[in-house]
């Protein structure tokens, strides 16, 4: 631990400077009831920042409260801040409670469809379609935070195989439960009627033929038509005699 000696006082008169033996280097001390305390010698007690009405940050706890319960989890809040997530935490807490409570309810509102309210409610709905595609209802988790409008945002999410799912509802309360409205695809697929279709439809794979073609055998080129003969030459026929040179004795070479 090193020590420190008093130099003097600041220009504004409210912090202490101080500074090392060794290398000189200065601090500067508030003076406050705990100072001026620990000088006479007297135990201090907890300051009044360090109870449960602030938080040491720029966010008060209204603030932070407000934070939490538009959607805001308790470490990007003490992120933001920067302070401890326990000191975020003894304020978050409630609203958190706040939070669930308002899935909760969600849960038992009626979902409202193209011809009004459903009789089933959300809970019933949905783990129906979740049972009809072979999904667990028991594994999926709800969360509810508020919007500026006051209205609440319930959500759901599920696991279908290696993928995260989540669905979104806006919830009214009211009588009978209240009604809650799809807010996107997912939420739209999981309450409509006819829950047997798939959340997701993959397309068809083509059918890819494995099997090896037969092997196709070589085209022989037909053969050339035989060449045509060259046509016999005719040998010449002894001339017939008229009938005046067989009568008259006349010879086909023109003598009697």
């Amino acid at each position: 631990m090193r020590e420190l000696k008093v130099v003097g006082l600041d220009i504004d008169g409210q912090r202490i400077i101080c500074e090392t033996d060794d290398s000189g280097e200065k601090f500067l001390l508030r003076s406050d009831d705990r100072l001026r305390a620990a000088v006479r010698g007297e135990k201090t007690a907890p300051s009044q920042h360090q109870s449960d009405t602030e938080v040491p940050s720029m966010l008060r706890p209204k603030e932070i409260q407000a934070k939490i319960r538009a959607g805001a989890s308790i470490e990007q809040v003490a992120s933001a801040a920067g302070v401890e997530i326990e000191r975020v935490r003894r304020f978050a807490n409630p609203v958190l409670l706040e939070r669930a409570r308002a899935a909760e309810l969600a849960t038992a509102a009626h979902p409202v469809l193209a011809d009004g309210p459903s009789v089933l409610t959300l809970l019933e709905t949905v783990t129906a379609a979740l049972i009809a595609r072979g999904l667990d209802p028991d594994a999926c988790s709800w969360d509810a935070w508020r919007n500026e409008d006051g209205r609440w945002t319930v959500r759901m999410g599920w696991k279908a195989g290696m993928s995260d799912n989540v669905a979104h509802f806006r919830y009214t309360p009211g009588a009978h439960g209240g009604t809650v409205t799809a807010f996107d695809d997912g939420a739209c697929e999981l309450i409509d009627p006819d829950f047997a279709r798939p959340l997701r439809p993959v397309a068809p794979v083509a059918q890819l033929d494995f099997e090896e073609p037969e092997p196709q055998l070589p085209i022989e080129a037909p053969a050339p038509p035989p060449a045509p003969k060259p046509p016999r030459a005719r040998k010449g026929k002894p001339p017939v005699p008229g009938w005046e040179d067989v009568l008259l004795g006349v010879r086909s070479g023109g003598q009697r």
